[in-house]
């Protein structure tokens, strides 16, 4: 997939929503209660949907921004200085004084299934952009997470206004009518969320489902499994990548940058897709969360070999 960068021009992609902090640990099994078990590597890394992304943008060779509410507590620090490391422009935060980002505590086995224990953050549930227009005044698309949706709200609204797109990541379950759905342009869910929003077990039912009431770009993802998306009212679906995984952790935030990345670049949504599709693959390759993500040429390289 040709890209602008490769023309001169690189994509300003702008991701908003929640920052985490990642502690990850590799094991071979999951401890059982009351057993200890030995991490063979542990890594410190930013996390959550949204900051996932926009250092999966940057890897892939768009400029990338994030927004989101922070605290001041040291979690914070150390999440603006990691997430600046790995190329990201996060100078737009909303600092909260006195709030925390949420901490968590991530298990991942030899088969790269995971489990987490997670801190959540304090205080920033009332936080709000100070300006969404001048965040979105100079960028070509926003993806946005749906952990706070008070705060990004008003940012994908922003966007439609400049005639832009808006992709929301579905990762967190909600109602069917959520207004976040009708304004974004581009709505991609994780099946879990998908299932338990609208109580709905078959992803083509509930991708129609949702559509009653959502009218822009409808998908979601399955893991390893076949993704589908709506077009013009038909489903459509597509083989992901088959790959070894050794660690799932950030697959879907990954796959949403790249597919935010591929549309700002001017592809449509279904090659977009394909390129996030490989993105994500690539990343469950390689243990360590979003440190796994990869670059534009290992995505370039994996989709000419199919």
């Amino acid at each position: 997939m040709s890209s602008d960068s490769a023309q001169g021009r690189r994509p300003v992609v702008l991701c908003a929503g929640i920052a985490v902090e990642d502690f990850i640990f590799k094991v071979e099994r999951f401890p059982q209660p009351g057993e200890k078990v030995q991490a063979a590597t542990m890594i410190a890394t930013p996390g959550g949907c949204a900051a996932n992304a926009a250092i999966a943008v940057a890897r892939l060779g768009g400029l990338s921004r994030f927004t989101g509410p922070v605290g001041s507590d040291e979690a914070s620090a150390r999440f603006l200085a990691g997430i600046g490391r790995d190329g990201v422009d996060a100078s737009k935060v909303e600092r909260v004084e006195g709030a925390s980002i949420s901490v968590s505590g991530i298990f991942i086995d030899r088969t790269g299934e995971k489990l987490v224990a997670t801190r959540r953050g304090e205080k920033l549930a009332d936080a709000r952009p100070r300006d969404a227009a001048a965040l979105v005044a100079d960028v070509d698309i926003v993806m946005a997470d749906n952990r706070f949706p008070d705060f990004v709200r008003p940012i994908l609204q922003a966007a439609v206004r400049r005639g832009i797109p808006a992709v929301l990541d579905g990762d967190r379950a909600t109602a069917p009518d959520d207004p976040l759905f009708t304004i974004a342009s581009h709505v991609i869910f994780s099946s879990e969320a998908l299932r338990t929003t609208t109580g709905l077990a078959d992803l083509a039912d509930a991708l129609m489902f949702i559509a009653r009431t959502a009218p822009g770009f409808l998908a979601v993802t399955n893991g390893p499994e076949e993704m589908l998306w709506l077009e013009e009212g038909k489903l459509r679906r597509m083989a992901a990548f088959p790959i070894e995984a050794v660690d799932t952790l950030g697959a879907g935030d990954v796959f949403h940058g790249a597919f935010a990345l591929a549309l700002a670049e001017g592809h449509d949504p279904e090659p977009a897709m394909r390129f996030a599709a490989a993105a994500a693959a690539l990343k469950c390759t390689r243990f360590g969360g979003i440190a796994g993500a990869p670059v534009r040429r290992e995505v370039d390289a994996l989709l000419a070999s199919r």
